[in-house]
């Protein structure tokens, strides 16, 4: 009996250590960009007046480690997201705590929530007031970032839905 109590004790200390290191674990931006968190991103797009460029992803996601891959490493892609925007990431399923243009202050868990970043990766882009442009969900290829950019950073949505700028594309 005293064998097996220690063998559950030894059990559960491991499991328990387990959840820890997951949990301590965070979500990875594409490697290379100047990805900043989202107080600071946001002061940078105000002080540059430039757009904003918010990746929602989470620790374990695959499609954002695909799209890592596949489309954030592309140069055309760092290159145009770079120059244009201020880039945030946020951690959709962390705790760590930010403050919103209006001041009140909210966890990254909980601003994926306002985003509705429920499945990841979301892809938010902002005036710089943090007024919502465009938000895009799921696994994105360099080609999809490529034309989401040429909408947002030319202006097209002032002029034009995105659902039928993105038709108008589709046999170019």
């Amino acid at each position: 009996m005293n064998f097996f109590n220690r063998s559950m004790g030894n059990l559960l200390s491991v499991i328990f250590c387990l959840f820890v290191i997951v949990g301590a674990a965070s979500a990875e931006p594409p490697k290379n960009y100047d990805f900043r968190r989202y107080d600071d991103g946001m002061a940078i797009a105000k002080a540059e007046s430039k757009r904003v460029f918010i990746y929602f992803g989470r620790y374990g996601c695959g499609w954002c480690e695909k799209t890592n891959k596949e489309a954030f490493s592309k140069e055309a892609v760092k290159t145009r997201y770079s120059q244009h925007y201020s880039l945030i990431y946020v951690d959709a399923e962390s705790g760590r705590r930010l403050s919103l243009p209006s001041g009140e202050r909210i966890t990254e868990r909980e601003l994926g929530v306002k985003f509705k970043a429920f499945a990841t990766p979301l892809f938010a882009y902002l005036e710089p007031n943090g007024k919502l442009i465009l938000k895009i969900s799921g696994l994105q290829s360099a080609a999809d970032l490529l034309l989401y950019d040429r909408y947002v950073h030319d202006e097209i949505y002032r002029k034009m839905d995105f659902r039928a700028y993105f038709s108008s594309q589709q046999g170019e």
